[in-house]
């Protein structure tokens, strides 16, 4: 019997690097998405200046709001798997996103500036 072919499943490629580190953000001409989850959100007292906060265990109530023509960039608290994810999931979709290298506390450790909520 004669191996039957499967159809190729292609993803764009996305010449944008995943990750960027803290000093390559400009709070004043991005796009960021805070995506601490909730308990880590409701936690602290500060946010990135401009950032607007999406819980990302509901991504599915906003990913289709999101706009792909600008670009984009995500933080949790250590950038690790949740902004991760995230990334994965927009980029999925076409969105421009990325994730801060070592999340807010890298930003923090970088001096950048920080918002009361």
């Amino acid at each position: 019997m004669e191996p039957i072919a499967q159809p190729l499943h292609l993803r764009r490629f996305d010449p944008t690097p995943r990750a960027v580190a803290p000093a390559e953000v400009n709070p004043d001409a991005t796009l960021i998405f805070d995506v601490r989850r909730e308990a880590d959100f409701n936690a602290s007292g500060e946010i990135i200046p401009g950032a607007l906060w999406k819980n990302p265990d509901r991504i599915d109530a906003w990913i289709g709001a999101v706009p792909l023509t600008l670009d984009l960039v995500v933080y949790c608290v250590r950038g690790g798997a949740v902004s991760s994810q995230v990334v994965d999931r927009l980029r999925r979709i076409g969105a421009k996103a990325r994730y801060i290298e070592g999340g807010l506390d890298a930003w923090k450790a970088a001096g950048g500036r920080l918002a009361r909520k």
